[in-house]
């Protein structure tokens, strides 16, 4: 079943259009310089990238967007760039702190879209990520509505076009909906057939609230300490229907997991720092799925999360089951 007319936008409930398909960049560029892979991404034609004040990778990010406008392959308005507000910055006076470094870093005025990271709030202890007091994560009891209400004010002022969340329960999706003036345009999870979330994704439908796919592999490159014993997804893409699926299509096991997600209309960042990767992740907007095709894959289910935060699941805004 071949489509070549497949929709590479999604409409956000704002209005603004996102494409398809991003780069995800967290993590996995230890070895690897950033800049290189998001030039080569840009190069491949990907228009949306994916990073947050916590991955520390903006300034790679920045110079790699501003060599290719230099050299006149993308204009600002043709790229879509997404950042997220880090746990430590909920503080109302701290959150225009952390939009204006993460400007800054990437070189840019303004930014597409701008997520709370996670909905519990971290102690600000100087420049720590994960502040920590005799081995304990040092957790905040902001409240993520008044966090929301930062965003709506940044919407305001012109530096973020469109506004959303990471890591957001239904639960807390309602919640936030009822309090909030704008809602939120996006909720960024991660989303693959070992991790399903109809719940969510229908949800999220049925209040015009876009999903995006993170870990969309399962993030496979995570370094061993934060895999999950068995009950990892790290080894998705070896899955046996996986690869009977990618002989089938004559694809990729890749290609046929974030198949999956756009043909759900769901925006997908897959990470990689390979060029050929990059490149093959971008060739999955010419075939098509099966419905029988995606039930085999939504019957992989089996609730295996890569990215759990469990250390601070006794908190009340602790997001997870």
């Amino acid at each position: 079943m071949e489509d070549t007319q497949v929709a590479r936008h999604v409409q956000l409930n704002d209005g603004t259009r996102m494409p398809l398909l991003g780069l995800g960049t967290w993590k996995c560029f230890q070895q690897t310089p950033i800049q290189g892979a998001v030039e080569a991404a840009i190069a491949a034609g990907y228009r949306h990238i994916d990073t947050a004040f916590s991955y520390k990778n903006e300034v790679e990010i920045g110079k790699a967007l501003r060599s290719k406008m230099e050299q006149g392959i993308i204009r600002r308005e043709d790229m879509f760039i997404v950042s997220k507000l880090w746990c430590t910055y909920f503080a109302p006076e701290d959150i225009p702190v952390c939009l204006n470094q993460s400007l800054q870093d990437l070189r840019l005025d303004y930014l597409d879209l701008y997520l709370i990271h996670f909905p519990v709030g971290l102690k600000k202890t100087g420049a720590d990520l994960f502040p920590r007091k005799d081995g304990k994560i040092l957790t905040s009891d902001t409240d993520y509505v008044d966090v929301w209400r930062g965003l709506e004010a940044l919407q305001s002022s012109g530096k973020v076009r469109s506004i959303g969340v990471s890591n957001f329960s239904i639960l807390q999706l309602e919640r936030l909906l009822a309090h909030c003036k704008v809602p939120p345009a996006v909720n960024q999870v991660e989303l693959h057939p070992y991790m399903v979330q109809k719940d969510l994704i229908e949800f999220c439908k049925s209040r015009n609230i876009t999903l995006t796919a993170y870990s969309p592999f399962g993030s496979p490159g995570r370094p061993s300490e934060l895999k999950r014993g068995e009950a990892d997804p790290h080894k998705l893409l070896e899955d046996p229907v996986v690869a009977a699926l990618a002989g089938k299509h004559r694809r990729s096991p890749a290609q046929v997991l974030l198949r999956y997600h756009v043909q759900q209309g769901i925006p997908v960042i897959p990470k990689s720092n390979k060029p050929h990767h990059i490149l093959e992740n971008t060739k999955i907007f010419d075939f098509s799925l099966s419905e029988e095709d995606m039930d085999a894959l939504r019957g992989l289910d089996r609730g295996w999360k890569a990215c759990a935060m469990e250390e601070i699941k006794s908190h009340p805004y602790y997001p997870f089951d």
